[in-house]
């Protein structure tokens, strides 16, 4: 096969391919590095004798991802902190124009969904990734992972079941967001703690991701109260330094701080009823390298 057939190909796949390393890693540069195996994979295979590259190219990516994963999350248990995946922008665009699928998608990347994920095990979260963001047929699934059709159905159920559990369903109209969202921003700014606390659910999170590499709270803040007083502490310490924009983050629009034109802090909001149930706070600054300033 002439050699711009096979990076053609590759090409073609390697959004999805992206996709389904960064829903399982939870950071760009571990699921490019993922994704650059498959490629040095895929480039040396006999690819004449490759009757579907989708799924050849799948079954390689996942299983790499699978592996990464093993990896990675021995080093997260020594992470500084609570951790969270690595903010990324979304944009669809227009190749994937049907609500229902961009919305697939969109749960599928948020930071609540990926945050549920890092407890589920590595095969769990691989079926998960595949079933429920990109659609795959199990019989799909299980030859990617060298499983049984049933033993894939096992794995899909307790991976919803551990989902579901561990978030609730509640869907948020995207203009409710964004206007609480705005909300939010104006309250945080000005450091007003009964606005803040006029938005905050009684039982409200706040999850902070620093890796001790900036300051940040080390553990999660649970309450209104305490979620409050902290953000108004923030903002009337540092608020007057920054700029913040609107940006579409993990499939949900996120605050982006920078001062002097470089980006410090992502916040991004969980709605639950009409109210903040969680506020997420990335300040690594290795993972805010993936949002462009």
């Amino acid at each position: 096969m002439p050699t711009e057939t096979v990076i053609d190909q590759f090409e073609e796949h390697r959004p999805m391919l992206t996709g389904v390393a960064y829903r399982m890693l939870g950071r760009v540069a571990d699921a490019e590095d993922v994704v650059q195996e498959a490629w040095l994979r895929w480039s040396t295979a006999d690819v004449d004798s490759v009757r579907e590259p989708r799924g050849y190219l799948v079954r390689v990516t996942t299983r790499l991802a699978i592996d990464r994963l093993r990896q990675v999350q021995s080093r997260r248990e020594s992470y500084v902190g609570p951790w969270l995946p690595e903010p990324v922008v979304t944009d669809f665009g227009p190749a994937v124009p049907d609500t229902a699928e961009r919305a697939m998608l969109a749960d599928s990347v948020s930071l609540a969904v990926l945050v549920v994920l890092e407890s589920l095990s590595p095969l769990e979260r691989a079926v998960f990734v595949l079933r429920e963001a990109f659609g795959f047929p199990f019989s799909e699934i299980a030859a990617a992972l060298d499983r049984t059709e049933p033993a894939v159905r096992q794995l899909a159920g307790r991976a919803r079941r551990h989902v579901d559990e561990g978030r609730p369903r509640y869907d948020v109209d995207p203009a409710e967001r964004r206007d609480l969202t705005e909300r939010f921003l104006a309250a945080a700014a000005g450091g007003d703690l009964a606005d803040l606390l006029a938005l905050l659910a009684p039982d409200v999170r706040l999850v902070g991701d620093s890796g001790g590499k900036s300051k940040g709270p080390l553990r999660i803040m649970e309450s209104a109260d305490k979620v409050g007083r902290f953000l108004a502490a923030v903002a009337q310490e540092h608020g007057a330094g920054y700029t913040f924009r609107f940006e579409e983050i993990n499939g949900a629009p996120a605050l982006v701080g920078l001062i002097d034109g470089t980006i410090d802090v992502v916040f991004q909001i969980e709605i639950v009823e009409g109210a903040i149930q969680c506020v997420y706070i990335m300040r690594n600054p290795e993972k805010l390298q993936a949002v462009p300033a």
